[in-house]
C-alpha cells in the first residue's frame, strides 16, 4: 500500500450542534456543520493549524525501594488552535453570508463547538463517508479570536481550550 503526501489531505468539520454521539459523528452531522458539504478546510491556514493530541502529564511517584526513576502515564492533552480566513461580499465589502460563517461562529468568545478531522488518503475536498477514520474530535470553547501581524490575507487566530477530545474515531 502507498504512502500519501499530507498537503491538502485534512477535512475539517466544525458543527455548532452536539452530534448525538460525539465520538462517532455521522456524515449528516458532519455535513450539516459550517461550510456544509463542501467543508471549511479551505478556511484554515495550514501553516499553524494545531488540533490534535499532545504528549500526556507524567507521573512521577516512585516507592522507597524504586532504585530509578519511575514514571507513569497521566491526563492525555490536546491541543486546539487555527487561524480562520476572512471572507467579503465584493458588493457590500462587508462579511460574506456563507463563505465567513466560520469567523462568525469563532468571532465571540466562549462559543462551544465540536471540531472533527480527518487525515487519510483522501483529499480535503473529498466529501465524509460512513467509516471514514477521524484522527480527532473535540468538544471545543473558543477564545477571543487575535488579529495577526497584518500581512497577507486578512485573517484572525483563535486559540480553544479542548472540554473533551476523541482520539483516533470513525464517522458512523
Amino acid at each position: 500500500m502507498p504512502k500519501s503526501l499530507a498537503d491538502g489531505h485534512i477535512r475539517l468539520a466544525v458543527l455548532t450542534a452536539k452530534p448525538a454521539n460525539p465520538a462517532a459523528p455521522t456524515v449528516t452531522e458532519l455535513n450539516n456543520g459550517i461550510g456544509g458539504s463542501t467543508g471549511i478546510s479551505c478556511n484554515v491556514l495550514a501553516g499553524d493549524f494545531a488540533f490534535g493530541p499532545t504528549a500526556s502529564d507524567r507521573i512521577s511517584e516512585p516507592a522507597l525501594c524504586d532504585t530509578g526513576k519511575t514514571e507513569a502515564l497521566g491526563m492525555s492533552g490536546y491541543q486546539a488552535a487555527m487561524t480562520v480566513f476572512r471572507f467579503f461580499d465584493a458588493t457590500t465589502k462587508n462579511a460574506h453570508a456563507t463563505e465567513d460563517a466560520l469567523f462568525q461562529a469563532l468571532k465571540v468568545k466562549g462559543a462551544t463547538l465540536y471540531v472533527y478531522a480527518r487525515e487519510t488518503a483522501k483529499i480535503s475536498t473529498d466529501a465524509f463517508a460512513s467509516g471514514d477514520e477521524l484522527y480527532f474530535g473535540a468538544e471545543v470553547v473558543n477564545d477571543a479570536p487575535i488579529r495577526p501581524d497584518g500581512t497577507g490575507y486578512i485573517k484572525r487566530r483563535v486559540d480553544f481550550v479542548v472540554a473533551r477530545g476523541y482520539e483516533n474515531i470513525a464517522v458512523a
